[in-house]
């Protein structure tokens, strides 16, 4: 996407970024509300509707300031990070709640997979529509790629096995008590673990080559590595 301007470049990964965060804050919700706990459901948590899950920092002003200064400073295309208000989730009205937890965490990197998917499937349909109608076919060809790399660095990052993050929980609801609840008390400082690993670029070398492996595994994704790693 380097020889798109930076208003282009937000203009095609606004949609992609905005279905991301929804859907995967929503399904943590949904699937907790089917295991038992309606927290979520009652604060209008399990819906499709971003404004319920956009953090105004997270979400919205850290997003934008990164991608904006790292597009600049690069010359091409930036980076993006960021997060959304958690979903709350009630343990004492799951049935398991150990068991019960990993699975709600589990939910919304697997929805980030399958987006991926129909990502992928738009890139087709984009190009496809190219020759006949560029107006309709370029957007949804970028638009596509920018999809399916969102959402396999979503599904990449979250399932790091660091409290907060999805991974984390997973972990916990895997590991033996003992082992888990030493696990779970480094969840207070993982957002500050986690920003000092991007900051350094430690995490960036340890979770590359399993992002661009997810991405190969998906149809496409020669079109995504070309616009967004040539």
């Amino acid at each position: 996407m380097d020889e798109l301007t930076l208003v282009q470049q937000l203009a095609v990964l606004v949609l992609p970024v905005i279905l991301a965060i929804t859907v995967h804050e929503a399904a943590h919700g949904y699937v907790a509300d089917r295991l038992g706990d309606r927290t979520a459901r009652l604060l209008g948590r399990v819906t499709l509707n971003p404004l319920r899950h956009i953090d105004p920092v997270g979400t919205v002003l850290v997003p934008l300031a990164m991608y904006s200064l790292t597009a600049l400073a690069s010359g091409g295309s930036g980076f993006l990070f960021g997060w959304a208000k958690p979903v709350p989730v009630n343990p004492r009205n799951l049935a398991r709640p150990r068991r019960d937890m990993a699975i709600v965490a589990a939910a919304g990197p697997l929805s980030n997979l399958i987006m991926a998917a129909l990502w992928s499937a738009t890139i087709f349909v984009g190009g496809w529509l190219l020759p006949f109608s560029s107006w309709v076919g370029a957007p949804l060809l970028l638009m596509g790629a920018a999809g399916v790399l969102i959402n396999v660095v979503l599904l990449v990052l979250n399932m790091i096995p660091l409290p907060p993050l999805d991974g984390g929980r997973v972990l916990v609801g895997l590991l033996p008590v003992r082992l888990a609840r030493v696990v779970a008390r480094i969840e207070p400082y993982g957002l500050a673990i986690l920003i000092a690993l991007l900051v350094t670029g430690v995490l960036g070398r340890f979770v590359s080559p399993f992002i661009l492996a997810g991405i190969q595994l998906l149809p496409g994704s020669d079109v995504v590595l070309r616009l967004f790693f040539s």
